[in-house]
């Protein structure tokens, strides 16, 4: 598939999950909606051991050893949550799409078009997996995680439609100038960075679906934004093993 393949499907299941939301949205029970998202968890699971086993490639163990390949994506974790954590990223994050939605939003009080708009974008743009899967399409990857991210976008758009109308709709402009923007920084990170510094990427962004599967099934709320900054600390970290080897 094409570059940005998985950004134009997660336009299309939004652009078709809120048109089922306007018109049969409000028919579906929560036990159905529940039972859908635990099943998209679980195979953001399967996706996410598939991007994990990336660290056991052939071309990172030739960049900084054989032994080293998992220590390194541990140290980055590490590193990328201790900074997350002190800077108290996830927290800002939520509390910047509070304050969006809360400004944006409070602008009209006859119609709820600015409303279902932003808080859909914010849901849709907000979170690990929009990143990760942008910059996995953007870098050649495929767009398998986008895939995952779009079937529950699309299921999240027919609740948001149902309730918030057709601005729900009108997500899909910033949903796509976001994702897309990303995927062209996955292209060029594509032809920056080594193999090797790649496949750690992926290995370290694997491991924090993971986290991502168990909080969207239920098991545990585990603070995935403060790991982001681990997707620098990965490659950037690889870069410097290989060259001290």
């Amino acid at each position: 598939m094409f570059i940005g393949a998985g950004t134009v499907l997660n336009v299309a299941t939004v652009l078709v999950g809120g048109s089922l939301g306007l018109l049969i949205g409000h028919k579906f029970p929560e036990r159905t909606r529940t039972l859908v998202t635990q099943t998209l968890g679980l195979f953001t699971l399967v996706i996410a051991g598939s991007s994990v086993a990336s660290g056991l490639s052939p071309a990172l163990s030739a960049q900084v050893g054989p032994n080293a390949p998992m220590l390194i994506v541990l140290g980055a974790l590490l590193i990328g949550g201790i900074t997350g954590s002190l800077i108290r990223l996830e927290d800002r994050l939520d509390g910047l799409a509070g304050f969006l939605q809360s400004r944006l939003a409070s602008r009209t009080n006859t119609s709820t078009f600015v409303e279902g708009m932003v808080t859909s974008t914010l849901v849709f743009c907000v979170g690990p997996l929009a990143i990760l899967g942008s910059l996995s399409d953007g870098m050649g990857l495929g767009p398998q995680q986008l895939a995952v991210k779009a079937m529950m976008d699309g299921f999240a758009s027919v609740a948001f439609a149902s309730s918030l109308g057709v601005g729900v709709l009108a997500s899909v402009i910033p949903l796509a100038v976001y994702q897309g923007l990303l995927t062209l920084a996955g292209f060029g990170l594509g032809n920056f960075l080594s193999t090797g510094e790649i496949d750690a990427l992926t290995a370290t962004g694997g491991v924090i679906l993971l986290g991502l599967a168990l909080r969207i099934i239920g098991v545990h709320k585990i603070a995935i934004g403060n790991l982001l900054p681990a997707l620098v600390v990965a490659p950037a970290l690889t870069a410097l093993v290989g060259a001290l080897v």
